[in-house]
């Protein structure tokens, strides 16, 4: 019976994936970019950990507001070695998954990445590297969470939904108190300040104590750890009150973002109507503005 369900999972989760497309019509203001046209630091975006959100994939739009903004932005389609991630500013990684669970999205989730890559990545941070690292849920944030705890963060291989729609689109806003008020919402100027983004079914992960909260919930979210991704029946449900869906914190000499959620930062046309998902989904449209403010906190622009 469960490999019956697995199959259907596993259909029902590629039959997703591949209705959905990159939204090349997007093109949101970008009123003074940080830098001329390729002038900027070098922003690597994973693509050696079997990834879903790749530089000219589900990360097009990503990866095409930063080149906008002067940044030179590459695929990185290897292992992490310190040679390479030296000749970088900004590192993104983004729903990296072990090889075992490309198309089994049921426990065990191992990590994406080795010890040795880790370390490597950990100590490029502490001397000066900038780490963005988004891994949505259940089998990412499992597969992201040895690199999480590296840091001292506590990823939950799991779903956050709210609980009078057991869905898992969420609304932080100035005005519920869900998007807290710091230099990543300020911005540098008062038209890159920000009062409202979405987020589109992520995870929920606790925070060492030097880190700020940029997405916190409250009491009307939970958290449900299935051992096969999106199938609830029976699971628990705990309280995230408190907990993060998107942080930073400074480390060394370094920066670290920390995400629990991916398509808030993707422009996509899906399913056979083509509608609009991510960054150009209606309601969602301050959601560009918030990652260009987290690549200029990470570039050391917005300090």
């Amino acid at each position: 019976m469960k490999k019956l369900l697995v199959l259907l999972i596993i259909c029902f989760v590629n039959t997703g994936y591949g209705q959905q497309e990159p939204d090349k019509s997007y093109n949101p203001a970008i009123e003074n970019p940080m830098y001329k046209k390729g002038k900027g630091p070098v922003v690597f975006i994973d693509e050696g950990h079997h990834n879903f959100h790749t530089k000219d994939g589900n990360y097009w739009a990503f990866a095409h507001l930063l080149q906008r903004d002067g940044y030179n932005v590459k695929g990185y389609k290897a292992k992490f070695a310190l040679a390479k991630l030296s000749k970088g500013k900004i590192l993104v990684v983004s729903n990296a998954l072990n090889e075992v669970n490309i198309e089994k999205w049921y426990l065990p989730t191992p990590s994406a990445f080795s010890n040795h890559e880790i370390e490597i990545v950990r100590q490029w941070v502490k001397d000066g590297g900038s780490l963005f690292l988004i891994a949505d849920h259940m089998p990412m944030a499992g597969a992201a969470q040895d690199l999480a705890k590296a840091f001292d963060f506590e990823f939950t291989n799991g779903f956050v939904f709210k609980k009078e729609t057991n869905k898992g689109t969420a609304q932080f806003t100035k005005e519920n108190g869900l998007l807290s008020e710091n230099i990543i919402t300020k911005g540098a100027t008062p038209a890159e300040t920000i009062n409202k983004v979405v987020s589109f079914t992520g995870q929920g992960f606790k925070i060492p104590e030097e880190a700020t909260s940029i997405l916190t919930f409250d009491s009307n979210y939970y958290n449900v750890l299935p051992d096969t991704a999106w199938v609830f029946k029976g699971i628990p449900k705990k309280s995230v009150k408190g907990w993060s869906q998107g942080a930073i914190m400074n480390y060394g000499k370094g920066k670290v973002v920390l995400w629990g959620e991916a398509a808030m930062f993707t422009a996509q046309l899906a399913g056979p109507d083509k509608a609009r998902f991510g960054m150009s989904k209606d309601g969602a449209q301050e959601n560009y503005q918030l990652l260009l403010n987290i690549i200029h906190w990470l570039d050391g622009k917005l300090d």
